[in-house]
């Protein structure tokens, strides 16, 4: 497919992008309860207009663009209020929340560097952080030091990061919250620790930082976490999540500017002009920049503050009344809006699957010793008018799952261990394929065998599974 001899009109042209559309899931349902957060029509209307008016714009270059910066800088001011920061912390907004835990990575490191010579760094991380402090690691190489949970709260295990440090470590990694739980770390903790042995300590809020600073302004119970806590050097949190914003917006958030200096890239080693990064992107659209400006000024601190009760009021009568179904628990005390649940009776990845099929979107997540295949859910606002139904549709899919024939990981795994000890390894990825169902590059619409495998496998052929299978994808 190339580029097409005569161009159309664009009548023809939006036409084609809205049937393109037509197998997305309505997110603006509220049941995709993963990867979405919406706070409603008028919301979105401006963030739309306020996103296209600075569309063009480059952030770049601020002295061609002055507007940006400032944007940046309000942005920036208005995260590191919310999260009790003094006039000592700045920011940078990125644009996600995956770019923000890079360039605390890349902080650290370069920190580590240049203030104690280290050049092997090494960053602590419970094995509940995000895949981004991994993808960072990959990027950036610095060795990820991966620590235990602790199996009855899913907080990071402080004891275990404490006997993980070595000479090389640069780093201490606290979740505020977790994402596959939503249980905040022991951030005081984690801190001190880091503050002990001279290391810096990110706090990842990138889900979590808006719902749960505004929780603690409503009077609910939250745990420490923020820039009030003595040792916290970082933070990252995400506007595009239950800040609400258009999709490129997140905030990086440092103790100070001796800090944040370790953030920024310049070159001037070429024939070309002078780059100036403080993120990872040269060229930004100012698009995401006006649109999480806008909307942080469209609800101000009372419009957060009812969404955030409206959204915790939610979820809580969500894991409420999972809890109450024989089939289903919630796993651990949730600190906000987003959870996990598991089962002893049936597999939740066609449970995943039965619910796709009712219109609704559970993330499925892997077993990871002690826990058991478990499925995610993100209460958003636009959640909060579907509770019932949600509950009513769950209760039916658990029976539904139950008449299914059951997948059973321990047949799953036997049928791989088999496969794994008879084929040489370059037919190792086709057979794999060929048991999970997959065929060519189309996406599969029951994914629940394709998990089971993935659950199995061990996790360097996983990753090499999907990887291989990513690169089909996109061609």
């Amino acid at each position: 497919m190339g580029i097409p001899q005569h161009g159309q009109s664009a009548a023809d042209i939006l036409q084609t992008l809205a049937a393109y559309k037509q197998h997305d899931m309505a997110w603006q349902d509220g049941r995709v309860l993963g990867y979405i957060y919406s706070a409603g029509k008028e919301a979105e209307e401006l963030i739309k207009q306020a996103f296209t008016l600075y569309l063009s714009e480059n952030a770049l270059d601020p002295t061609t663009f002055p507007s940006a910066l400032q944007l940046e800088k309000e942005i920036a001011r208005m995260t590191a209020d919310l999260l009790r920061g003094d006039e000592q912390v700045v920011g940078n907004v990125s644009t996600g929340g995956t770019e923000s835990i890079m360039l605390a990575v890349k902080t650290a490191r370069d920190w580590a560097r240049a203030e104690r010579g280290i050049e092997r760094p090494e960053m602590i991380l419970s094995q509940t952080a995000h895949a981004a402090f991994h993808k960072a690691a990959h990027y950036l190489g610095v060795k990820p030091v991966v620590v235990p949970f602790h199996p009855d709260t899913y907080q990071a295990d402080v004891t275990a990061m404490r006997a993980a440090i070595t000479p090389n470590a640069i780093l201490l990694v606290a979740s505020a919250p977790n994402y596959s739980h939503g249980i905040v770390d022991p951030v005081p903790q984690i801190a001190a620790l880091a503050a002990e042995h001279n290391l810096l300590c990110h706090v990842d809020a990138c889900i979590g930082g808006f719902q749960l600073a505004f929780m603690r302004q409503l009077g609910y119970a939250v745990p420490d976490f923020d820039f009030t806590v003595p040792g916290v050097t970082s933070i990252s949190i995400d506007v595009h999540k239950y800040g609400y914003s258009a999709k490129g917006a997140s905030v990086i958030l440092h103790r100070s500017k001796e800090l944040r200096r370790y953030q920024i890239f310049s070159c001037l080693s070429t024939t070309a002009y002078a780059i100036i990064n403080p993120t990872v992107l040269s060229t930004k659209s100012g698009g995401p920049l006006a649109a999480a400006w806008a909307v942080l000024h469209y609800f101000g601190q009372e419009g957060y503050q009812r969404i955030v009760r409206e959204v915790t009021e939610a979820a809580q009568r969500m894991m409420a009344g999972i809890n109450q179904m024989a089939d289903l628990r919630v796993l651990g005390r949730p600190d906000m809006c987003i959870f996990a649940v598991e089962s002893d009776t049936l597999n939740v990845f066609q449970l995943a699957d039965v619910m796709r099929g009712k219109g609704w979107y559970l993330q499925p997540q892997f077993s990871a010793d002690p826990l058991r295949p478990n499925i995610h859910i993100t209460v958003n606002h636009s959640t909060v008018p579907h509770v019932d139904a949600f509950l009513q549709d769950l209760a039916a899919g658990v029976a539904e799952t139950k008449q299914l024939e059951p997948l059973d990981m321990a047949v799953v795994k036997s049928q791989i261990d088999g496969l794994l000890a008879s084929l040489p390894p370059e037919e190792t990825a086709a057979s794999l394929y060929a048991l999970a169902g997959i065929t060519g590059s189309e996406l599969p619409e029951e994914t629940a065998f394709i998990n089971a495998v993935l659950n199995v496998l061990p996790k360097p052929l996983a990753e090499k599974l999907l990887r291989e299978y990513f690169n089909d994808l996109y061609v």
